[in-house]
């Protein structure tokens, strides 16, 4: 005769209770990086107010975006030039993209490492959250860093005369790195994963 444990049985171990449980200490952390999500879109807003008043001419709007972008200080009765205009854009799209990151670890993660949040059927539930797993968080956290990467070596090559060749080379090096690491987590997730659903 085969006996079934019951799992309401089961949940009265106090052990293993107290060890799955121990999975909630992780909510503080995710509560963190929501409130660091609100320091960046209050960022966010703050470079995007200085450089609306400085397409109006206020000066110092200007010297705020110029000491932002790292090109020293604003010329004197100066106005925003394309390059600046794209430097500030750029760091507001890469700021759009940390939070992204922010979002993809705080939502993932918390479905993955702490607890269901039962999205099933909710129209704004995100396409890559319906299999999402550790490793896939992995991958998709590796080319999100891949693409602020992008973003920065982008600003670094248009604010190349203001820079000098040691920082131009340490930040390709540095891209480069992060491209190469990303191929090697994605290769290693398709070389696990077939083993990982042989085993099962």
């Amino acid at each position: 005769m085969t006996s079934l444990k019951d799992p309401a049985t089961a949940r009265l171990r106090p052990l293993p209770n107290l060890i799955f449980m121990s999975r909630w200490l992780q909510l503080p952390l995710y509560l963190g990086l929501i409130l660091a999500q609100c320091v960046y879109v209050f960022h966010f807003w703050v470079e995007l107010v200085h450089l609306i008043e400085a397409a109006f001419g206020d000066q110092t709007a200007l010297q705020a975006i110029y000491s932002a972008v790292g090109t020293g200080d604003a010329p004197v009765g100066g106005k925003l030039t394309e390059t600046t205009i794209m430097l500030v854009v750029l760091g507001l799209i890469d700021v759009v993209m940390i939070s992204n990151l922010l979002i993809m670890v705080i939502v993932g993660g918390y479905e993955t490492f702490v607890s269901r949040m039962n999205l099933e059927g909710h129209p704004d539930q995100p396409e890559w959250l319906s299999h999402v797993n550790a490793s896939v968080l992995k991958v998709k956290l590796a080319t999100a860093i891949i693409g602020i990467s992008s973003i920065h070596l982008l600003k670094t090559f248009i604010n190349a005369g203001a820079l000098t060749d040691r920082v131009l080379i340490a930040q390709t090096v540095i891209h480069i790195a992060f491209l190469f690491s990303a191929l090697a987590i994605a290769m290693t997730d398709r070389l696990l994963t077939p083993a990982y659903r042989g085993a099962h």
